[in-house]
């Protein structure tokens, strides 16, 4: 009986390790043999009176191997991603560039048609390695649009494993049994790419709006398809969704005198950037054959995609490229901006750390590297930086100029911004105060009083978290600092330059990640029904509203709806569109009410997305005259020299 309970429960541990790590279906095959070789081999040895301890161990010894060599060779191999969940999708009609012919696919309702891995740009290697992007090559023949194209190169970290893991322990929404990602995503310097989604019945000269997305991913990892801000959803309602790629890390924001001294525009280290303003250029050079208005698009990044956003306009290059911003929990409008951004100065001097850490004597040498050697540098390269040429100066002395290009915006952030970057630091009340030092200098002490440890509860700490009593009010603070005053500070230009300008504040729980970092992602984007039996019927409800709020702003620059449409104050005026929700769910009367969002006034108020909808005030605002003082001391000392 021993024997078949240990044969039961490692098969248990097995099978939950292969589904796990996504080996391959036919490495389940081989286990379930080897378990039937097994068992058949106990049952013949015990009638034989041959199975003792003694010769059990050396059976269960080579049994073991030869499980741990299926685990090995059947393990997932790299492939592209589909670019719609159907087997075999229906493709689209050939649309015709000036690079060549194409064509995409269908989705599993046919109200949308998906463009994968069209390259906007020369692949960036060998010797245009850290160049400014090239226009793209031509092709013969039509191109088949059916795949995402490779991720930038990133780290691997995660692994289908730990992939797996994060999704069940932290997302909530893994799917036991699921073959259909039983695979490693291919990954490559070749990376710039983009992938339109156009309704089904779009077509060259519709003239429809243009959402532009661009990832985030602290500027060293991320893709322009994963599944919370894929396009699917909200092309549904006549809108041309872009979601585009760019380099990344060390291969998208290294910066060496030797790179500026090649470059004709005297540029190093913007090259994420510059593959940006390359892809809008794409746009504006070729959206209208899939339906979309040159004129009308509207740029929108989450995280280093919004830190991006802000770069976007202030940058000279991009001027003309787009006409309103969404920016979702970032900027760089701080004097010294806390993320994502770097003087030309540090950047140059991380850059020959570089040359040195590789062990490089020139640009050739690391040019000649192969990709994995060069990004095993033990240096982050997670920052923008003012090369004169993509970045003329600081964003904020562009703004107090009124040079910025947008003019709208719709930005915000969400309620627990900071706790997942603070999993791995214990806050208790005897560093606290310490612990706060680097983001606020002399005013940690302040702050400290101002937020006592312990007087914030921590919001969903997750397995790993360190905890410590104070780091509920950690937190607090820090996710003010990183992400929500740079909000604070991007509404507040605007509002005194007279343009419109609509802010949030994301505050809905559920049953995966709720409101922390990139929470709001797949209500906006309408991708709450990628994750059967997470979200409720009211999550439903929330993003049909922010989706609606969303494509009303890229179509009107009001979230609100076409002006003349409504009446400033009225919620029964408007409706959220019967498209956000496809054939996924309905709404009742009640819920589809969409109440009125007020443009931002005096910089205080915003607008709450959660289980009420409404004006309330900037939870923060205490915590951002701390940091306005701090800010403007830095300020004082160092005066700036553009």
């Amino acid at each position: 009986m021993g024997f078949y309970i240990a044969s039961f429960l490692s098969a248990l541990v097995y099978f939950v390790l292969m589904d796990l790590s996504k080996n391959k279906f036919f490495g389940w095959l081989i286990a379930a043999g080897l378990y039937l070789i097994l068992i058949s081999a106990r049952i013949l040895l015990r009638k034989k009176e041959h199975w003792t301890v003694k010769q059990a161990l050396p059976v269960w010894a080579v049994f073991i191997l030869l499980l741990l060599l299926n685990l090995k060779l059947t393990e997932p191999t790299e492939a592209l991603v589909p670019a719609v969940e159907v087997r075999h999708p229906e493709v689209t009609e050939v649309v015709t560039l000036e690079q060549g012919q194409l064509t995409g696919v269908y989705n599993a309702d046919k109200t949308v048609k998906v463009y994968a891995g069209i390259p906007y740009a020369k692949p960036p290697v060998g010797d245009l390695r850290w160049k400014e992007p090239q226009a793209p090559e031509p092709w013969e023949g039509v191109r088949s649009c059916d795949h995402f194209a490779p991720e930038a190169y990133q780290s691997e970290e995660a692994a289908p494993l730990m992939d797996s893991l994060y999704h069940l322990l932290g997302y909530h929404d893994y799917r036991w049994l699921d073959f259909s990602d039983n695979y490693r995503i291919k990954m490559s310097e070749d990376c710039l790419y983009l992938n339109v989604y156009a309704p089904a019945s779009a077509k060259a000269g519709d003239q429809l709006p243009v959402l532009v997305y661009i990832h985030g991913g602290s500027l060293t990892s991320g893709q322009p398809w994963y599944t919370e801000y894929r396009g699917e959803d909200m092309a549904r309602q006549d809108i041309v969704v872009v979601n585009i790629a760019y380099r990344v890390n060390i291969f998208g924001y290294l910066a060496l005198e030797e790179l500026a001294s090649e470059s004709p525009n005297g540029t190093t280290g913007n090259y994420g950037l510059l593959d940006q303003v390359q892809s809008l250029r794409w746009i504006r050079d070729n959206i209208a054959a899939f339906g979309g208005d040159p004129d009308q698009v509207t740029i929108c990044g989450e995280s280093a995609g919004s830190s991006s956003i802000n770069a976007l306009c202030v940058s000279p290059l991009s001027e003309g490229l787009f006409r309103r911003a969404i920016a979702e929990s970032s900027s760089v409008l701080a004097y010294r901006p806390y993320h994502t951004f770097r003087s030309y100065d540090e950047a140059l001097e991380t850059g020959r750390k570089i040359l040195k850490d590789l062990g490089a004597s020139s640009l050739e040498d690391l040019r000649s590297m192969p990709a994995a050697q060069v990004f095993a540098t033990q240096y982050q390269n997670s920052a923008m930086t003012v090369d004169g040429y993509a970045i003329a100066e600081q964003p904020y002395l562009t703004y107090e100029k009124g040079e910025n290009h947008e003019e709208a915006l719709l930005n915000g952030f969400n309620a627990h911004e900071a706790d997942v970057f603070l999993m791995d630091t214990k806050a208790t009340a005897e560093n606290y105060t310490e612990l706060m030092r680097p983001i606020l200098g002399s005013y940690a002490e302040e702050a400290a009083r101002l937020i006592p440890a312990g007087s914030v509860a921590q919001y969903r700490p997750f397995i790993i978290d360190t905890g410590g009593e104070a780091k509920g009010a950690l937190n607090e603070v820090y996710s003010a600092a990183w992400f929500t005053y740079s909000h604070y500070l991007w509404t507040r230009y605007l509002l005194e330059q007279g343009r419109p300008v609509y802010e949030y504040y994301f505050t809905r729980s559920n049953a995966s990640l709720g409101c922390i970092h990139a929470g709001e992602l797949p209500y906006v984007f309408g991708n709450l029904w990628r994750h059967p039996g997470i979200y409720a019927p009211e999550d439903y409800n929330l993003s049909a509203k922010m989706q609606t709020y969303w494509v009303n702003f890229a179509k009107y620059g009001d979230p609100n709806g076409a002006p003349g449409s409504y009446t400033e104050g009225s919620d029964n005026a408007r409706g959220v569109s019967t498209a956000v929700l496809g054939a996924h769910r309905q709404m009742k009367d009640a819920d589809s009410i969409l109440p009125y969002w007020p443009r931002a006034t005096g910089g205080t108020d915003v607008f709450e997305l959660g289980d009420r909808i409404g004006v309330t005030q900037d939870p923060y605002l205490a915590i951002y005259q701390l940091l306005d003082r701090y800010q403007a001391d830095l300020r004082a000392q160092a005066p700036d020299r553009e």
